[in-house]
């Protein structure tokens, strides 16, 4: 898969500098699909006063339904703008590439609707084929984004590259296919690599840092997973911290080529107590 954009650094603050910033990824740190996670709420609260924008690769709710999902689990309801999807920063990334843009997008609503921002839908002359998770590809959909990328030259998107999430339903865990799962028939049939723009790829860390005027090295990710939230911090210049409550449970060893965090903690209330002196007072 090709990079939507190279690093603009890769020299992060000592892990000692205070914290300017944080984002924050959701699904494995906060929560588990719609349970919240042991003092998630407190950690909330703790940070209240730092700027800060909950970041994440999953495409599927728009930002205003992710900040109800959110309330809906007592953690709080943060505004639209604190929110950033890999939805929405591939619709940044496509407008500022081609303003209005025409796509054809496989995947949930979040996706389309955030794309429908900037651009226009058109199944004929697509400028972009664009892949997200969630309901969407069968064999119809399939065969036109095909033949938009070979008979029209419509250039291949995906709005993350993980090849599976983790999802509850009825209380049960399961696995559900990633965006990177679901772009490789529109890939292999075409023989061509897609435009990734969720991490660990720099666009939606730079995206957020302009969104809260900041750079890299003045914020620190949160994330669970090593191989997308990490890899992508170090990837800018950004301090990282896991915590090991989603996928990458305590005790697992680190992934072979994938960058260490700054702090490598159990869950949010170690994360904390690590932090202790380098949060603002409040």
């Amino acid at each position: 898969m090709s990079r939507s954009r190279e690093p603009l650094s890769t020299a992060s603050a000592p892990s000692g500098s205070p914290i300017r910033a944080l984002l924050l990824d959701m699904d494995g740190v906060l929560f588990h699909g719609s349970t919240p996670l042991p003092g998630a709420a407190a950690f909330l609260r703790r940070i209240a006063r730092v700027p800060h924008l909950f970041v994440t690769n999953n495409p599927i709710r728009t930002p205003a339904q992710v900040a109800t999902h959110l309330h809906a689990m007592g953690l709080g309801r943060p505004r639209d703008a604190q929110i950033l999807t890999s939805a929405e920063a591939t619709a940044r990334w496509l407008h500022r590439e081609r303003p209005r843009f025409h796509f054809y997008a496989v995947g949930a609503e979040g996706l389309h609707l955030a794309l429908q921002q900037y651009g226009a839908v058109d199944r004929q002359r697509a400028d972009f084929v664009v892949v997200g998770e969630g309901p969407g590809l069968d064999f119809d959909s399939l065969t036109t984004g095909i033949n938009l990328i070979l008979k029209r030259g419509a250039r291949l998107v995906v709005t993350n590259p993980d090849t599976s999430v983790d999802d509850s339903h009825e209380g049960e865990h399961r696995v559900l296919p990633g965006g990177g799962a679901l772009v490789a028939p529109f890939a292999a049939a075409c023989g061509v690599s897609p435009v990734v723009i969720g991490k660990p790829e720099p666009g939606l860390y730079e995206m957020a840092c302009e969104r809260l005027g900041l750079d890299a090295a003045d914020c620190v990710m949160v994330g669970d997973r090593p191989d997308t939230d990490i890899a992508g911090a170090h990837r800018v210049g950004m301090r990282a911290a896991l915590v090991r409550t989603g996928r990458f449970r305590p005790g697992a060893a680190w992934p072979a080529g994938v960058p260490r965090p700054h702090w490598d903690v159990d869950d949010l209330p170690a994360l904390e107590r690590a932090w202790h002196g380098l949060l603002p007072d409040g």
